[in-house]
């Protein structure tokens, strides 16, 4: 089982974001996670990414628990939030050698070539991120996400704000990837 949710809660204060949601995503499956804004998509996965606690219930990934092996888990995990953090004055090949040095990465320059040419992003890697349109900024978030080979690939909203053409290639990339990775997205269109 790759990703197992058991009667996850999250309350913020006196509003309930989540009450008492389960649900299991097997290996190898590429899984939307469909509803309107508001309706706790996000939340979820920053509960299951280890990012924000849950009130209550259980978050399981590849047989590990969120609470007792956290680092191990986020090791497996590859994020992509919905307001992708990128260093804007960076650019794209310094930003992924920065982030390949942070999580460990071995063989460096091999790997982010690999997944600069994975992503299509040949042409813009010598690019400021700052100079790049929100359709390579989102590649560059899902390359930052799949850098150091994550087992599971979350992508919150990763198509928001792209138009149809990027929209199109964005999901066939992430069909790509999906091939190999269990993979869960959100979005709030159909």
């Amino acid at each position: 089982m790759s990703i197992s949710v058991k009667n996850i809660t999250k309350i913020y204060g006196e509003q309930k974001a989540l009450n008492n949601v389960s649900f299991e995503i097997k290996e190898g499956e590429i899984v939307g996670f469909l509803g309107p804004n508001g309706a706790g998509k996000s939340t979820m996965m920053k509960i299951i990414t280890g990012y924000l606690p849950q009130s209550n219930g259980q978050v399981r990934v590849n047989g590990l628990e969120m609470g007792e092996d956290a680092l191990e888990l986020k090791k497996q995990i590859g994020y992509l939030p919905e307001h992708n953090p990128l260093y804007l004055e960076m650019y794209v090949w310094e930003f992924l050698e920065f982030a390949a040095e942070l999580t460990g990465v071995k063989n460096k320059k091999e790997r982010i070539a690999e997944v600069i040419q994975l992503v299509g992003l040949g042409k813009e890697q010598n690019k400021l991120i700052e100079s790049l349109s929100k359709g390579y900024r989102q590649r560059v978030g899902l390359a930052h996400a799949i850098l150091h080979d994550p087992k599971v690939l979350i992508l919150d909203e990763p198509t928001t704000g792209l138009d149809p053409n990027q929209i199109v290639e964005i999901r066939n990339l992430i069909r790509e990837i999906g091939k190999d990775k269990t993979v869960m997205l959100s979005t709030h269109i159909m």
